[in-house]
């Protein structure tokens, strides 16, 4: 590798973490965590660990827990995770792989397996990472028209609503900006960006009564017009595509709010999947400093302004500043993707 690795060390007894930290620190950069939840925070900050040694037998949050959750998100699922344990069951063993651990360390450790397991596990993330780029280089052309087809497709959404036509274009950048701020995996970021457009595509199920009636909806009206993001779901399909499962998602849940008022399933907090937290906050965002027929558009701060007195209700908190330091992006794609009637202010930003 082009610089040292870093290697997370979990354990809540500190003279394992120094035993490890001694047998490695020579080879790689250590950082070391006495508890899961401290684990977790620094496998989701800016410098992430490219190994986690981690032990299974700690108190509140074991192991199992620990990697059970890192192999969730998708900002810390492709780390490789060791667990380093005195439980040595076939048993066990086996819990540990079925929850995604690439290895299996028995305490008291061995000098020479604990840096031979390491080091092969190190190469081959590395390997894979490469492997990854390769494919990634040698797909473009292919991606670029899918997601040309992707974009175009949410697009026919918006001919049925009051939205714009780049409504679709700016809020899927926005969302894979926030998905790039908070360390999320790129591949994970990117189909991200495929998938956003289609998060309204099941207002092509609205009747046109309904979805470009001038006046309030009444309640029934209201009713069948949460319905688009069944009928998006519908529309997208039961299909193994990670794209389109992704696309499935935002569907499903963009309109639901971290307070578990929203819709259709009042899901609450983190239960609500990551994506459409993301997405609801792009979305948001720029329904608000777009012009509509019904309402000027708000200016950048005012947006933001609402943004923040929504956090912890509409959205996630842990979103809102992450998206903040995404503003000089945000301001490029405003002024590159506005709307023709909106190109002379955009131009004097």
């Amino acid at each position: 590798m082009s610089e040292q690795a870093t290697v997370l060390v979990v354990d809540d007894n500190s003279d394992n973490i120094d035993v490890l930290n001694g047998i490695l620190r020579p080879f790689y950069k250590i950082k070391a965590a006495l508890n899961g939840e401290l684990a977790l925070k620094i496998a989701n900050g800016k410098q992430k660990p490219d190994l986690i040694l981690l032990d299974v037998m700690m108190p509140g949050m074991d192991g199992h827990e620990v990697c059970r959750r890192l192999k969730a998100s998708p900002v810390t699922s492709n780390i490789p995770v060791i667990f380093v344990t005195a439980k040595t069951e076939i048993a066990d063993e086996e819990s540990g792989f079925a929850l995604g651990a690439v290895d299996y360390i028995t305490k008291p450790v061995s000098v020479p397996i604990v840096q031979a397991r390491v080091k092969t596990q190190l190469a081959l993330y590395n390997q894979q990472r490469e492997l990854e780029k390769k494919v990634k280089e040698r797909t473009k052309a292919l991606e670029n028209t899918r997601a040309q087809i992707i974009r175009r497709l949410g697009r026919a959404a918006e001919f049925k609503d009051n939205e714009t036509g780049m409504h679709v274009i700016r809020m899927s950048y926005y969302s894979k900006f926030l998905a790039d701020e908070i360390n999320a995996n790129s591949d994970w970021a990117e189909l991200l960006f495929d998938a956003a457009p289609m998060h309204d595509i099941g207002k092509i199920g609205i009747a046109d009564n309904i979805i470009l009636k001038p006046s309030k909806l009444n309640d029934d009206e209201w009713k069948e017009m949460q319905r688009h993001v069944e009928y998006g779901a519908e529309i997208l399909g039961n299909d193994d595509s990670p794209l389109l499962s992704l696309a499935v998602e935002v569907c499903l849940y963009h309109h639901e709010k971290f307070d578990g008022s929203g819709y259709p399933h009042q899901l609450k907090g983190k239960n609500i999947p990551l994506s459409a937290r993301i997405v609801a906050i792009a979305d948001v965002f720029d329904a608000l400093t777009s012009e509509r027929p019904y309402k000027e558009a708000w200016s950048i701060e005012q947006a933001f302004t609402y943004i923040t007195e929504q956090s912890g209700k509409h959205f996630d908190p842990d979103l809102i500043e992450p998206f903040k330091n995404c503003l000089e992006r945000i301001k490029e794609v405003m002024v590159k993707y506005a709307d023709e009637h909106e190109r002379a202010t955009f131009g004097n930003m």
